[in-house]
């Protein structure tokens, strides 16, 4: 069956949503869905495409509007996109507090073949607020993807999300000597000052940086 880029975005949309995150979306929550890839289709437009999807029996809705996968379809040559969960804000001046381990608040959605060599479930996303790191090229509103990491190896120079007695920032990680940590910011703006810790503090690095998507191309 021939669809067009359009069709096949949006089914594959309903096919993540529903086959990774369980849940069954209304058109308008799929539409919330497209805008976080920077998809910019109104909510009618949405609405026209799911309703060609279902004169195609691809899809069906309940009374609610809620949209279901037709069984026995073969669904397997849709576009490769991920579902990757969206945690709050992450400073990039002061630490804020960040949902650790806790819920997403959303969900970004992005093609894999940004991150070939990552496994998709050690990616996630947070919404940076500041200008501490914009030299890095991480500015005010970004959406920046992070792969989850393991201890203090390996991170000598790496950009980071820190959280800090359940605060986080992303600033450079450095390891300084005699047990102590800096965590540099990157930024033109001078009244941003370096964070300073040790070891044995109560911190723990989320993620290390893998992409930042640009707020002007991203909105959700």
């Amino acid at each position: 069956m021939k669809l067009t880029s359009k069709q096949k975005n949006i089914l594959e949309s309903i096919r993540e949503a529903i086959e990774s995150r369980k849940e069954n979306p209304t058109g308008y929550r799929l539409h919330k869905q497209l805008s976080s890839m920077g998809v910019e289709e109104s909510l009618k437009s949405v609405m026209q495409v799911v309703e060609a999807l279902e004169k195609k029996d691809l899809i069906k809705r309940d009374e609610q509007k809620r949209i279901y996968l037709v069984e026995n379809k073969n669904y397997s040559n849709l576009n490769s996109v991920i579902s990757l969960p969206l945690y709050g804000l992450a400073s990039c001046g002061e630490a804020l507090a960040y949902a650790d381990g806790g819920a997403a608040d959303d969900f970004l959605q992005i093609s894999k073949n940004l991150f070939f060599k990552a496994d998709p479930k050690k990616l996630f996303a947070v919404k940076a607020l500041g200008d501490s790191m914009n030299k890095a090229g991480i500015n005010d509103g970004d959406y920046v993807i992070f792969e989850k990491a393991e201890g203090f190896d390996d991170l000598d120079g790496k950009t980071v999300v820190a959280v800090i007695n359940g605060m986080a920032t992303i600033k450079r990680f450095k390891k300084l000597g005699d047990g102590v940590i800096g965590l540099f910011p990157e930024s033109t703006n001078k009244t941003h000052h370096p964070i300073y810790i040790s070891e044995t503090d109560s911190i723990m690095i989320a993620g290390t940086f893998k992409k930042v998507l640009p707020v002007a191309f991203v909105s959700i």
